[in-house]
């Protein structure tokens, strides 16, 4: 399985629930996380199938931003 770790201004439990239908639809229920605790809030996703401009995609039609941690 590949991982991509992304930072994101998901910043929250509103965030999450606003972003979780579409993460579900995109990604797939349970293969992706965010970490709010984290200062960048971390976007972390396993799947094989995606490329990263996928992920920052679906994170955009959500409404938030997404960028490729260096």
């Amino acid at each position: 399985m590949k991982t991509a770790e992304l930072k994101t201004n998901i910043m929250c439990g509103s965030c999450i629930a606003k972003v979780t239908p579409i993460l579900n639809e995109k990604i797939g229920e349970g293969k992706w996380k965010v970490d709010t605790q984290n200062p960048k809030k971390i976007l972390t996703v396993n799947n094989e199938n995606l490329s990263v401009h996928d992920i920052i995609n679906a994170v955009e039609k959500a409404g938030y931003k997404a960028e490729l941690l260096s």
